[in-house]
C-alpha cells in the first residue's frame, strides 16, 4: 500500500533591515556573520562554514569530518544577492530557501530577507524561527556599521 501525504505546511518570513554601511561592507558582514562569526540568539558561539560560491556549502563544522549540512548556495551575485537552499537545521522532510537581496539606498544598504519553508515543521520551532533570524540580522547590521559605515 502506498500512502501519499500532502505537504503539511508552507510559510514565509520576511524582514527588511536598513544598514548604515556600503553594499560591500554589508555583504561582507552578512557572509562573516552567517559563517565563522555565527552565534545563537542568546550569544553562544555557533560557528558555521559558508563557502560563498555557486554550489558552496553552508554547514556547521564540528571537526574531525563531523557536522551538519544546512544548505547550498543556490545563487550569489556580490554584493547584491545571496540565496541558499537546503534543510537548514531541520531533521524533517522540510526544505528552506533563504534569499538576501541588498540594495543601495540613501544612507546605506537595504537588506530584504525572505525565508520560505516548505514541508512538515515542528510546531514548537515556529516561535524561535523568527527571533533567530532577527538576532543574526542585528549582528550583521552592527558589524557592518562598526567598520565605518557610510
Amino acid at each position: 500500500m502506498t500512502t501519499v501525504a500532502p505537504v503539511s505546511d508552507t510559510f514565509t518570513i520576511t524582514e527588511e533591515i536598513l544598514v548604515r554601511a556600503t553594499l560591500d561592507k554589508t555583504f561582507a558582514s552578512l557572509i562573516a556573520q552567517m559563517g565563522r562569526l555565527n552565534e545563537t540568539p542568546d550569544g553562544k558561539p555557533l560557528p558555521m562554514m559558508l563557502e560563498p560560491r555557486p554550489g558552496g556549502r553552508w554547514y556547521r563544522d564540528l571537526g574531525g569530518d563531523n557536522g551538519h549540512l544546512w544548505g547550498f548556495v543556490q545563487s550569489i551575485k556580490r554584493p547584491v544577492l545571496l540565496e541558499i537552499w537546503g534543510p537548514l537545521f531541520m531533521s524533517t522532510a522540510a526544505t528552506s530557501n533563504l534569499l538576501y537581496r541588498l540594495t543601495e539606498v540613501e544612507g546605506g544598504t537595504q537588506i530584504t530577507f525572505t525565508h520560505t519553508l516548505v514541508g512538515p515543521f515542528p510546531e514548537d520551532h515556529r516561535s524561535r524561527l523568527g527571533s533567530g533570524w532577527a538576532a543574526l540580522h542585528a549582528r550583521v547590521r552592527t558589524a557592518a556599521e562598526a567598520v565605518g559605515g557610510e
